[in-house]
């Protein structure tokens, strides 16, 4: 079992946004340095919230940036709820078909593709039963949900099923497949919010390429501060309209927690010799996969 990971307070955090208007926690994972002195390839892997609400700006800041595929990782009625993904050069229909889907589907345009590889069961979808919960205005309920831990729990739950369970697995390893294909990037790959899904997948590639876990957590914890804004205005709504009895309870769910990305690694320490066999048995990567994953990422 992994010890519970420590913070470095000065851990370098260099990944930049990538200014988009409406999509804060978009970002390059370009910058970070590896334990052997080699840098993370800026424009190649990038990580992002959900691109539902992109302005014209916004798709011509993404076709500047030559994104060539998107990996949605959300489920099918995160997409219903949230709406499809606006997308450079792509017919909104296509989308939304890609998109409103229980499986694996895709659509090409002439200069990008759209891959939606939902992160996704019944036994572990958190926004229905949010949703349900949430909407009864049941204060009761909703304590009995969140409270007394309960918010922490649902979500070290959720991570390590990202570990556990072999379909989902095949997911993650799909979307760090394609990073590794030099002729496919650059690769944005999202959820949701940009936090949990999409920070496992961020996770998983700096750990494969050798980048220090200190960083790797950094990483994910920049989260909170790219989408503090967002997190506050659903608070003051939740507010606002009375949703909770006590909102406090839904921020275990809305921000990134160090002890999620423990329970996700602390699961592959349980199940794995190490890491690097995370990365060839648990993901199925093979030798030619990750070196090519190392040379298209990585450069001295």
């Amino acid at each position: 079992m992994s010890e519970p990971q420590t913070i470095h307070p000065q851990a370098p955090v260099p990944a930049r946004s990538l200014g988009l208007n409406t999509a804060a926690n978009a970002r390059d994972l370009g910058g970070y340095r590896t334990a052997e002195g080699r840098t993370v390839r800026s424009g190649v892997a990038l990580r992002a919230e959900a691109l539902v609400r992109l302005d014209d700006a916004d798709l011509e800041t993404l076709t500047a940036i030559g994104v060539r595929q998107v990996v949605d990782l959300r489920g099918l009625n995160e997409v219903q709820e949230n709406g499809s993904d606006r997308l450079p050069g792509l017919d909104p229909v296509d989308i939304a078909t890609v998109e409103l889907t229980d499986g694996v589907a895709v659509v090409e345009g002439d200069a990008i593709r759209l891959l939606h590889l939902p992160v996704y069961s019944p036994d572990h979808d958190i926004y229905v039963e949010l949703r349900e919960v949430l909407g009864s205005q049941d204060a009761a309920a909703q304590r009995a949900l969140l409270g007394d831990g309960g918010g922490e729990r649902i979500m070290t739950e959720m991570y390590r099923w990202f570990v556990t369970d072999p379909v989902i697995r095949t997911r993650f390893a799909e979307t760090v497949r394609l990073l590794a294909d030099q002729a496919g990037t650059p690769v944005l790959f999202h959820c949701t919010a940009g936090k949990d899904r999409t920070g496992w997948v961020a996770a998983i590639v700096l750990t494969a390429l050798g980048v220090d876990r200190d960083t790797v957590y950094a990483d994910y914890l920049l989260t909170n501060e790219r989408s503090a804004a967002v997190v506050e205005r659903i608070m003051e709504s939740f507010t606002r309209h009375k949703v909770l009895e006590d909102p406090s309870l839904i921020l275990p769910v809305l921000r990134a927690d160090a002890a999620y990305l423990d329970a996700a690694f602390a699961a592959v320490a349980e199940g794995w010799t190490d890491f690097e066999s995370f990365l060839t048995d648990g993901l199925d990567l093979d030798a030619a996969e990750l070196a090519a994953l190392r040379a298209n990422l990585l450069t001295d």
